[in-house]
């Protein structure tokens, strides 16, 4: 098990907080978003599901704690602009998908790991939370979560693993994945749902 694989599964699962709608955003409520998000997850691997049900279980985690529409876009970089609406739709369908596949597979290697909040600042607007991520057998690494309101909620939106940006890692992946189809956003959203 690699710290980094641990790492981008669960920002690729938008691993994120939501606070009480009541409240703005806050280092409180993005503290304890993503303790949050770290119990649904911990909750899912200890559940004994199958695999496949596990899947359904991370994409709604997905779908509940990160600002899906903001990684989605950004995923497709500046593909999107060109993008009709019905596409962005598709797309954003297929990636939550994809992700919650591709990286829901490998949680089941993470029992035992735990991530614990070490501190937290505001940036601009919104926080940023840096954790340490502990697994059996590693040293422990630093883990930076950006939380954002800007969507209505408190939602997480990119992570940082020793420095490595996730979220422009998933850029590059699905900007090879459009070169492939020749631009062709379409067969690039077929070829996304084959995957997920």
């Amino acid at each position: 098990m690699h710290r980094r694989t641990f790492l981008t599964t669960l920002s690729a699962l938008g691993v994120s907080v939501v606070a009480a709608p009541a409240f703005a955003l806050n280092e409180d409520s993005a503290s304890k978003l993503i303790n949050n998000l770290v119990g649904d997850i911990n909750s899912v691997i200890d559940s004994g599901k199958s695999e496949t049900a596990m899947y359904g279980e991370f994409e709604r985690i997905f779908q509940r704690y990160s600002d899906t529409s903001y990684i989605a876009a950004y995923a497709m970089g500046v593909d999107a602009r060109r993008a009709s609406a019905a596409q962005k739709n598709a797309f954003s369908s297929a990636f939550q998908s994809y992700i919650a596949k591709k990286y829901g597979s490998r949680f089941r290697e993470f029992i035992g790991g735990r991530l614990e909040v070490s501190g937290v600042k505001k940036v601009k607007k919104w926080y940023e939370v840096s954790c340490v991520a502990y697994l059996r057998g590693q040293s422990p690494f630093e883990v930076t979560f950006h939380v954002s309101d800007r969507s209505g909620r408190d939602l997480f939106f990119n992570m940082f693993i020793e420095g490595v940006n996730l979220l422009l890692t998933e850029r590059t992946e699905i900007g090879a994945m459009i070169d492939r189809n020749g631009g062709d956003l379409d067969k690039m959203i077929a070829d996304l749902k084959k995957l997920s």
